[in-house]
C-alpha cells in the first residue's frame, strides 16, 4: 500500500494521471466510479484533460453502489450523479456506464447480474473509491465480510446522517437500503485509489492504513492488495503514527514511478 499525503488538488492530479496513462496505453480501460465528495477533484480534472484532447470514447465504467427505491429521475440517485460529475463532462460512449439497479423487482438477481456483467470485460482496471467516517468503502458498512460481493445492504444511521447533506440535510429522505459492490468485488480491481480529506476521515484513515484487518473497519482489506493507493491531505493523515515515513517515501520516490 502507497500512502501519499498532499495537498487535495495533487492528489486529483496524481489520481487523474494513473487514469490518464492508463487510457493512453489502454483505450479499452474499465474504470471503476465513486459517489461522494471524495472523487469530485478527480473528475474536474479529468473533465478538464478531456477538453485537451483525453478520450474515454473506448473505456468502460463501473459504478460501486446505488440507492435502493429511489425514483429514476431522482438528482441524487448515484446514476445521476455519475451522469452529472463526470460522464456527461467527458466522451464515454452511450451505455458505457453501467450500475446496479435499484428499482429492479428482483434485487438478488440485479446483484448477480452486475457482478456477471464486471466479470464479462476482464475487471476493473482502476478503481475509485472514497472511505466513510467509519471506515466503509462503497457501502461496506462494519460488520460487512470480508469475502462479499454485490448485494442488497442496509446504510448505518451514521451514513446516513453522513449523506443528508446530500438531501438538503433531512436523514429521514435518505434511503435505508443500497446495493453495493462486495469488498471482494472491489478486491478484484486491478488498482485501488482511494483519496480521503479533512479531519473528519483522520481515524477511519489511521484504521485503513495502521491498524489491523477487521470487518469493524472494512477499508482495512485494502491492505491485502498488492496495488493500493491511498491519497489523503494533511487534515486526513492527521492520525497516522507513520505520517513522516510516508512524505519521506513519496519525497524520495523515483521520478519514474507512477502510483
Amino acid at each position: 500500500m502507497e500512502v501519499v499525503i498532499a495537498p487535495a488538488d495533487e492528489l486529483a492530479r496524481l489520481a487523474a494521471d494513473s487514469i490518464e496513462a492508463l487510457l493512453t496505453r489502454r483505450p479499452r480501460t474499465v474504470l471503476g466510479l465513486a459517489t461522494g465528495s471524495s472523487p469530485l477533484k478527480v473528475y474536474d480534472e479529468l473533465a478538464r484533460r478531456h477538453k485537451d484532447g483525453l478520450s474515454f470514447a473506448h473505456a468502460r465504467a463501473f459504478m460501486l453502489d446505488e440507492y435502493v427505491g429511489l425514483p429514476a429521475e431522482h438528482p441524487e440517485r448515484y446514476r445521476n450523479v455519475i451522469e452529472r460529475e463526470i460522464a456527461s463532462r467527458v466522451d464515454l460512449a452511450p451505455g458505457a456506464v453501467q450500475g446496479p439497479d435499484g428499482n429492479a423487482e428482483d434485487l438478488d438477481r440485479a446483484c448477480a447480474d452486475y457482478e456477471a456483467a464486471i466479470a464479462a470485460t476482464g475487471g476493473v482496471d482502476l478503481q475509485i473509491l472514497g472511505i466513510g467516517t467509519d471506515g466503509h468503502i462503497a457501502f461496506n458498512e462494519p460488520g460487512s465480510s470480508l469475502a462479499s460481493r454485490t448485494r442488497i445492504k442496509t446504510l448505518t444511521r451514521q451514513t446516513r446522517e453522513d449523506n443528508a447533506r446530500f438531501f438538503g440535510g433531512a436523514v429521514d429522505d435518505v434511503p435505508r437500503h443500497c446495493l453495493t459492490q462486495g469488498l471482494a468485488t472491489i478486491m478484484s480491481a486491478k488498482h485501488l485509489v482511494l483519496l480521503a480529506t479533512g479531519r473528519a476521515k483522520a481515524e477511519a484513515v489511521h484504521q485503513l492504513v495502521e491498524g489491523p484487518i477487521s470487518a469493524m473497519w472494512p477499508a482495512t482489506i485494502m491492505q491485502m492488495h498488492p496495488h493500493a493507493s491511498v491519497l489523503v491531505d494533511d487534515a486526513a493523515a492527521s492520525r497516522l503514527q507513520l505520517a513522516d515515513y510516508y512524505r519521506q517515501t513519496y519525497a524520495e520516490k523515483p521520478a519514474w514511478q507512477s502510483l
